[in-house]
């Protein structure tokens, strides 16, 4: 049972139900709100929350012994999460949750093709098959 709670797979799975979760919470809370709003008291809270894990497990670092390059793809990160929160909400806010949240998982297809193109991942002929049912599959959750 450890070894399933080290895997990704344990992980990767968490992280999905939770982003399922995230969907329907949101599509819920900005009924009455505007979109943008709306993200940054996610945003808030998310914060909170990670500042108190980091603290009260012990791994914070010092800021100055983070390479200048951790720094640039760091940030750049964290400006397109915060780039895909405002979009997502948007369309959240005007869209079906069982519509947005497949084609935002096209997000899936778009890091199999870049992870192939910048940073020189192999993808076999089954991976490159899955990721053509995933693009298929969102396409047809979402058409009406």
């Amino acid at each position: 049972m450890k070894a399933f709670l080290d895997s990704w797979q344990f992980w990767a799975l968490l992280s999905a139900g939770f982003a399922a979760l995230t969907a329907i919470f949101a599509k819920i809370g900005i009924a009455n709100i505007n979109s943008d709003f709306a993200t940054l008291i996610r945003t808030v809270v998310i914060l909170t929350v990670l500042a108190g894990i980091v603290v009260a497990s012990g791994q914070f670092q010092p800021l100055e012994s983070i390479a200048g390059k951790t720094w640039l793809f760091l940030v750049l990160s964290g400006l397109a999460t915060g780039a895909s929160w405002l979009a997502y909400f948007r369309a959240l806010k005007i869209g079906q949750a069982a519509q947005v949240a497949p084609v935002d998982k096209l997000s899936v297809v778009l890091v199999a093709l870049f992870g192939v193109m910048f940073l020189g991942e192999k993808l076999s002929l089954p991976n490159w098959l899955g990721v053509v049912l995933i693009m298929s599959g969102a396409v047809l959750v979402a058409w009406r």
